[in-house]
């Protein structure tokens, strides 16, 4: 039987509104995780119309909380997440307050009731602002895990100075790689026990993939992938465009789009545009669970984001399937994709780099064994999820270690 270590709530603005939603579960897996090492992890997150307000999920306690009313009026958060739901709908920023009052709320409800040892809030905005003023209240450890797209793309005098208070006065922050901790000192000096830990993917043996190569790689074509949001910022158009130059030499190459988001349609136009639309498949969502399988009968993922990833979990889960990887090289990518060592590296904005790389991998499948290998190798020790876990678990145990001792 395993020890219990402690108490720890969770506060985040993205988590799976179900089982088997859509919504990325990396907040979801570490609560998991942490819980098979010892530790209670509850989590509070916004409500959403369809969702429940309580409920477990994969033995993980979860409350959402009602910020507006009607229901259907929340759509801060979720379907692609608040950055771009903000960018896609200004009136979006009209209800920022009510979220960020509510879930204040909350977090005191929760902590007042539950006895938590630690409190742990995912991305700087609001649950930093909000977990630091709640943490103070009940003397407890506060962690704030910085994600990336909280110091990358929200920015702005007045919402630096709310970032600059919440991660001074919290009692550590993580970050999930180098580019998030330099943008990290770039809002606060010398922050107080800055960490550098990664969120961890699965590594799990491939399953029973003969059926789904046989549906998608027809007369033995190439096969090339894409998995994320479909939304201007992941990119989807480069890698479009990219397919239409490889097709001129490679007329049976074929591509997944995989995942849904506010630009699919324009994306499906511009394929029908270029005469791609047989060349490309749109498979919409696919479960969580399911996605390694569909990344291991691909030649290649290709991630041509346009902005800069803070990690980019899905690259490592390519990594992991012993897929390759060419990649923009912005951001937290740069930290495992060594160009012709772990992956292939590419300028933003530029399907032609994009198209010079499937095409050397084509030419060269035999040479490029050992490419994947490193990969693999590099993901097994250094980001899987049993990593992760423990690096976390290490941090709170310290954590409340010198909480006792004050």
């Amino acid at each position: 039987m395993i020890k219990n270590k402690g108490r720890v709530l969770f506060t985040t603005s993205n988590f799976p509104r179900w089982e088997g939603d859509s919504t990325t579960p990396f907040v979801l897996n570490l609560a998991k995780d942490l819980q098979q090492l010892g530790w209670d992890v509850d989590v509070l997150a916004p409500h959403t119309p369809g969702a429940k307000k309580k409920e477990i999920i994969d033995g993980v306690n979860v409350e959402r909380f009602q910020y507006l009313w009607p229901e259907k009026a929340q759509t801060v958060c979720y379907q692609g997440g608040a950055l771009i739901n903000l960018r896609k709908n200004k009136s979006n920023f009209l209800k920022l307050p009510a979220l960020v009052f509510f879930e204040l709320l909350h977090i005191v409800l929760k902590l007042r009731a539950g006895r938590y040892d630690m409190l742990h809030s995912h991305w700087i905005l609001p649950q930093g602002f909000t977990g630091v003023l709640a943490a103070k209240l009940f003397s407890i450890p506060h962690v704030i895990t910085v994600h990336g797209g909280d110091v990358f793309v929200l920015k702005g005098k007045l919402l630096n100075k709310f970032k600059h208070f919440s991660l001074k006065y919290c009692n550590a922050i993580t970050v999930n790689s180098l580019a998030t901790k330099a943008a990290v000192e770039a809002i606060i000096a010398h922050p107080k026990q800055l960490n550098l830990i990664p969120m961890g993917v699965a590594i799990k043996e491939t399953g029973d993939i003969a059926k789904l190569k046989e549906k998608y790689t027809k007369n033995q074509s190439h096969l090339l992938i894409f998995v994320g949001r479909l939304v201007e910022e992941k990119g989807v158009e480069d890698f479009i465009r990219s397919l239409d130059i490889v097709k001129r030499k490679h007329p049976d190459v074929h591509a997944l789009i995989i995942g849904e988001g506010q630009d699919k349609e324009k994306f499906e136009n511009l394929c029908r545009e270029l005469a791609l639309d047989k060349n490309i498949t749109f498979t919409g969502w696919v479960p969580p669970e399911q996605i390694h399988d569909y990344l291991s009968i691909a030649d290649v993922f290709i991630g041509p984001t346009r902005i800069s990833e803070a990690q980019g979990l899905t690259f490592l889960e390519s990594m992991a399937a012993k897929t390759l990887v060419i990649a923009t090289k912005i951001g937290g990518i740069t930290d495992y994709i060594k160009h012709d060592e772990t992956g292939f590296l590419v300028n933003e904005r530029a399907p032609e780099e994009i198209a010079k790389s499937i095409e050397y991998i084509f030419n060269e499948p035999q040479a490029l064994t050992e490419v994947k290998d490193n990969a693999y190798k590099m993901v097994l020790t250094k980001y899987s999820r049993e990593v992760s876990a423990n690096s976390f678990s290490e941090l709170y145990a310290n954590l409340i270690k010198q909480q006792h001792i004050k």
